[in-house]
């Protein structure tokens, strides 16, 4: 394919100012966001860009996921372990049901076993029983919620789940969790090895809130937002039936925003997207509380998705202390916003009628739509052929389309967050019709 065949043709020159020339003028170019100039490349594998002339070291790139000819384990010998870690998330029992599956009917894997309860599940003080998973037992599982494994907070000493492990003779440890949990992993992932011991260590990245790099998407993302829009739709739907109505919706996202975001962009009844990755002053004539004032006398009434994680710094300093995984704990943004709200309405001796809708728990205990029980079965197909293949401290993830192997390391290294110069935060701009910045 030659850059010709690729042009676009054009009318010709572009004279007119555009009216989004505002929203993107100071944007920068990221991972998320190319200038018109740019070009996103055609080939994205290293066997296309052989035929360019580059080495296949030219270029970095990540290991492909898929079954191998040859594999390192004997499945006849082989006993097999997973653990599922952190908060709830759609499509964790899918996960399950995949690998025992995978490992039952085409690798012939006869023993593999669920620790209860997250890492505490190898501690023996806990007390908490091993269950054996066979295809009877999680034929069913991908119809619930949750996990049937049950899940925890907080981290382990290493050395003693390796020893558990080492106890059961277990080969292969698949690992479902967030950042904390994946970074446990590498930790026994570390003390296997130093022991001399073979046991391949495999993660699953679960996040509802997108927030895991180096994945296109997080298993559950789908089925959270496309729940969210519901909570929007009635907001909206409460906010008309009054005079001078307010929907607040709050919805999940630490440190990041692609729910508020994706679900205010499918329920497109949202004025105001508030999430972490965006700064907004509250008080002030520029200031969010004044807009909103603003638009409620012009229109009569206002729908605002507010992430989590947004406006941590509005909010009066208080030690709010860590969670048992050593999470900072969130000041309630949404309580703090109806506070405000409802004052400054009342100085400006304005109606109000608000509604407050916190959705988090009911969205991310339901089961996977069928978007994410796909992605969650080949997630969990592929983690199955890496671990077979003898890999381990890695992940598997979806990559630009792609499933690839991705080192634990660098799916810890970062947050995947919504970019304030990219494509999508553009979009949540151009829907709600909220100004660029508040303040």
């Amino acid at each position: 394919m030659d850059a010709a065949t690729l042009a676009i043709d054009t009318l010709g020159p572009c004279r007119i100012d555009s009216p989004l020339k505002s929203l993107i003028e100071s944007r920068q170019t990221t991972e998320h966001y190319v200038e018109e100039t740019d070009r996103v490349l055609f080939h994205d594998t290293l066997a296309q860009v052989g035929g360019l002339g580059l080495a296949p070291g030219d270029l970095p790139g990540f290991e492909p996921a898929g079954p191998r000819r040859s594999i390192f384990f004997d499945p006849a010998k082989l006993r097999v372990g997973i653990v599922t870690c952190g908060g709830l998330c759609p499509g964790i029992n899918d996960v399950i049901r995949g690998i025992v599956m995978e490992l039952s009917f085409h690798y012939g894997v006869q023993r593999v076993s669920g620790f209860r309860n997250g890492y505490q599940g190898f501690i023996p003080r806990y007390g908490h029983a091993v269950i054996d998973l066979t295809p009877d037992v999680v034929s069913r599982i991908a119809e619930d919620g949750g996990t049937m494994l049950g899940t925890s907070r907080g981290a382990q000493d290493p050395d003693a789940i390796v020893d558990c492990l080492e106890r059961q003779n277990i080969g292969v440890l698949f690992v479902i969790g967030g950042d904390g949990t994946l970074r446990g992993a590498m930790q026994i992932a570390a003390a296997a090895r130093d022991r001399g011991g073979r046991i391949a260590v495999v993660g699953i990245p679960k996040t509802i809130d997108n927030d895991i790099p180096y994945i296109d998407q997080s298993f559950g993302f789908q089925t959270a937002f496309a729940e969210a829009t519901k909570s929007i739709r009635s907001a909206h739907v409460e906010a008309k039936a009054s005079p001078n109505g307010v929907g607040l919706v709050k919805l999940m996202g630490r440190h990041s925003g692609f729910i508020a975001c994706y679900a205010a962009l499918a329920e497109p009844d949202a004025n105001y997207v508030l999430i972490p990755e965006v700064p907004f002053a509250i008080d002030g004539p520029s200031g969010f509380l004044a807009h909103l004032l603003a638009r409620v006398r012009a229109r009569g009434h206002a729908v605002i998705v507010v992430a989590e994680g947004a406006g941590q710094d509005l909010v009066p300093a208080e030690q709010a202390g860590v969670d048992a995984s050593g999470n900072k704990k969130l000041h309630d943004i949404g309580l703090f916003l109806r506070t405000r709200i409802t004052d400054h309405f009342a100085a400006a001796e304005t109606e109000l009628n608000l509604k407050y809708i916190d959705p988090s728990y009911a969205i991310r205990s339901v089961e996977a739509n069928p978007f994410d029980s796909v992605y969650c079965i080949r997630l969990a197909q592929n983690a199955v052929h890496a671990a077979m293949a003898g890999r381990t401290g890695m992940v598997v993830g979806r990559w630009r389309g792609r499933y690839v192997h991705i080192p634990m390391h660098l799916a810890v290294s970062r947050r995947n967050q919504v970019c304030p110069d990219g494509d999508l935060w553009l979009s949540v701009l151009e829907a709600t019709g909220q100004p660029r910045c508040f303040g």
